[in-house]
């Protein structure tokens, strides 16, 4: 019987053919073992580690890099892209132990909350609620954002602008020319105008960014975030507005799933899953 056979990576620029489970560093071109990983982005004050939302397996990475940070450096303090700030206590309190998981859950109403399956981050949750110091809630106010998306950044009345970033960089064209390509590839019913798609996302990236530069401003000790890979991938999202705010060292780990055979673009992957 004829079995079909794995699927590999080509990445130009480097030699070779990947496959998945194998993590790769795209600045040395190497692949590197888990704890060789691990070894790398210790030293790094900010690590940012990417998903696919509805991927489990992304979450699965997610919660064996945090359970390595953990049982090297004890405590640590994570930030959320599932979060919006103002749910920043819900999660004290749930953190604390003053609220049990469904308590939590109504309360920061996660039914709804972008459609995203609980299932998939409970294990972080767990992990966090165990060994964190703290988890931060970095997004902002959907309820903002879907409005910059239908109507544009100027339709906001100063209330809702107070809650977003204070600078909001609409400037950079390799950014600008990513979610143009990410924009014509989905069918955007109610968002048709593309200046205000655009607008929406750096709205995210930079209050994500400055929520995240706040804390690092104010505390120490290591921040690892969770966030959708495309607010991490080439870095001109979340990362870069952040140490422009604030610099500090600084790793990106982007999770891919690779289900063909095709040839990758070298900055879009050090890990590659099923």
């Amino acid at each position: 019987m004829k079995t079909s056979a794995p699927p590999l990576a080509t990445i130009p620029g480097i030699s070779g053919q990947f496959r998945i489970g194998q993590i790769l560093d795209l600045k040395a071109g190497e692949l590197l073992s888990f704890d060789q990983l691990i070894n790398q982005i210790a030293s790094k004050d900010l690590i940012f580690i990417g998903e696919v939302h509805d991927n489990p397996e992304h979450h699965l990475i997610q919660v064996q890099i945090l359970q390595a940070l953990v049982d090297r450096f004890g405590t640590v303090t994570i930030a959320m892209e599932s979060f919006q700030k103002p749910q920043q206590p819900s999660l004290h309190r749930y953190l604390q132990g003053e609220l049990t998981e469904s308590e939590f859950l109504r309360e920061v109403k996660w039914k709804g909350g972008g459609g995203l399956d609980y299932h998939f981050y409970r294990p972080l949750m767990l992990l966090a609620r165990q060994n964190a110091r703290g988890i931060l809630a970095i997004n902002a106010p959907h309820d903002i954002v879907r409005k910059v998306a239908r109507h544009g950044l100027q339709s906001l009345d100063i209330n809702e602008r107070n809650k977003l970033a204070k600078d909001i960089d609409l400037n950079n064209k390799a950014h600008r020319a990513y979610l143009r390509t990410a924009y014509e590839q989905h069918d955007h019913r109610e968002l048709r105008k593309f200046d205000y798609f655009y607008e929406a996302q750096c709205v995210w990236e930079d209050t994500m960014a400055q929520n995240l530069a706040e804390y690092l401003r104010e505390s120490r000790g290591k921040l690892i975030v969770f966030t959708g890979n495309g607010h991490i991938v080439n870095k001109f999202g979340i990362p870069d507005r952040t140490i422009r705010r604030f610099p500090v060292s600084m790793v990106t780990i982007l999770p891919y799933a690779l289900n063909e055979n095709e040839a990758i673009e070298k900055k879009r992957l050090p890990i590659m899953s099923g």
